[in-house]
């Protein structure tokens, strides 16, 4: 099998988090401190001659700014990078509503940002799991202090070790909201299996059904709730504790919870659909792509937020990586071109009034009764197998195989196996 390089991102936590916790709150808090200089310095540019700086203009304009030193060089470099790369990604959105970056700001506090060295900035021991990062110039507050933070650290997962990777990137400290954990960039060699099989799959991404997939005589259904669940209760946990000066430690720990719950659970998700699709003989997936289905008409406030939210982008980068690791091929179908969700994958008649509600798709002309979602998924599957009708049951449209996430362990189950 040929070897493959891959980057993957390793979660450690500190075994001697209270002896370096006040280092890297001083260098989280630096961070946030440079972020804002960074970004008034955008702002007062941007007023002035109506021109926004980019990362390169920032770090040349800011390098010998005195903030600039209280972290590693590289490290401030970063952090001025992820700054112009934010109003990069704000711009490209062409939406008047949507708010620029903004200040990192608790009241009149500094909130604790991610850290980030690179290769100049860190030292790894992986015999006794321990790696030195380097303080900024700033932050030695005399020679006979430490020029570098040890941490010492464990893997979170147990396969993993960094003693197997072939290069560590790079390493940043990040906040949880409750304590600070390490995350190691790596750059692996893994065996690239030949391909797992001859068949084909569509998958359908969605908000209320995070993800619909067909495999011909088979379909499986990904429904949403664990999703929507998180970011309702989050949400409001952040709203209601929000206070006059900005956001409270309580808003901001939400806040991170959310994400780490969601990043959690999307990873749990591409997994299970891989190991499902490689369980059954596939070779090739074709997932709907819908990168423009923000720029589409107004939905309303309350859809349009649902619609910002929605992370796509983020579970198909899932989803092809770890097919690609099992050496199963990702097409990307956009959804636009094709009007998946209208057309009947039985006859191909296209009509929006055969989806007779949100998840129900019945065909005038043929009759087919299906899920709406399962019906797109397996016009996905036709991209690839254009005449699929030999291996495939209508039945499984209507009624699929439902996995949830069980919260209780982690995973993805079949919907039998999931303690409500």
């Amino acid at each position: 099998m040929p070897n493959q390089a891959v980057t993957r991102t390793l979660t450690a936590s500190l075994t001697n988090h209270s002896q370096v916790s006040d280092d890297l709150d001083s260098h989280g808090f630096a961070a946030s401190k440079l972020w804002n200089i960074g970004r008034w310095t955008i702002s007062r540019v941007w007023d002035a001659i109506g021109h926004i700086p980019d990362a390169d203009e920032l770090c040349s304009s800011l390098k010998k700014h005195d903030r600039y030193a209280d972290l590693h060089s590289q490290s401030s470099h970063r952090v001025l990078q992820e700054l112009g790369e934010a109003f990069v990604s704000w711009d490209k959105q062409d939406d008047p509503d949507a708010n620029p970056p903004g200040y990192r700001k608790h009241g009149d506090e500094h909130p604790r940002s991610t850290v980030t060295w690179k290769n100049q900035g860190f030292k790894l021991d992986t015999a006794y799991n321990r790696v030195r990062l380097s303080k900024g110039t700033n932050m030695k507050p005399s020679r006979y202090a430490a020029d570098y933070i040890l941490c010492e650290y464990t893997i979170q997962a147990d396969e993993q070790t960094l003693e197997d990777v072939e290069t560590v990137k790079t390493v940043r400290a990040v906040w949880t909201g409750d304590q600070w954990e390490l995350h190691f960039v790596c750059e692996m060699q893994i065996d690239q299996p030949e391909s797992s099989g001859e068949k084909t799959a569509g998958i359908e991404l969605g908000i209320c059904n995070t993800a619909a997939v067909s495999v011909g005589d088979e379909t499986l259904l990904y429904p949403g709730n664990a999703l929507k669940e998180d970011a309702h209760y989050f949400r409001q946990e952040e709203y209601n504790t929000e206070g006059e000066n900005g956001p409270s430690d309580h808003a901001e720990w939400a806040r991170h919870k959310k994400s780490r719950r969601q990043a959690h659970l999307l990873h749990a998700l591409s997994k299970d659909i891989v190991e499902q699709c490689a369980k059954r003989e596939v070779g090739t997936i074709a997932v709907g792509h819908p990168k423009n289905s923000r720029d589409d008409s107004d939905w309303g406030r309350h859809d349009n937020k649902r619609l910002h939210d929605w992370a796509f982008e983020t579970l198909l980068s899932h989803i092809e990586y770890k097919a690609e690791e099992r050496g199963i091929s990702v097409e990307r179908v956009p959804e636009g071109e094709l009007q998946t969700s209208k057309t009947c994958c039985e006859c191909g008649k296209e009509a929006d009034s055969n989806r007779v509600e949100r998840g129900l798709y019945v065909c005038e002309s043929c009759e087919l009764v299906a899920n709406s979602d399962l019906n797109a998924a397996e016009n996905m599957r036709a991209t690839v197998t254009p005449s699929p009708a030999q291996d495939r049951s209508n039945g499984c449209l209507a009624q699929p195989s439902v996995r949830l996430f069980d919260k209780s362990t982690g995973r993805i189950a079949p919907q039998e196996q999931v303690v409500p």
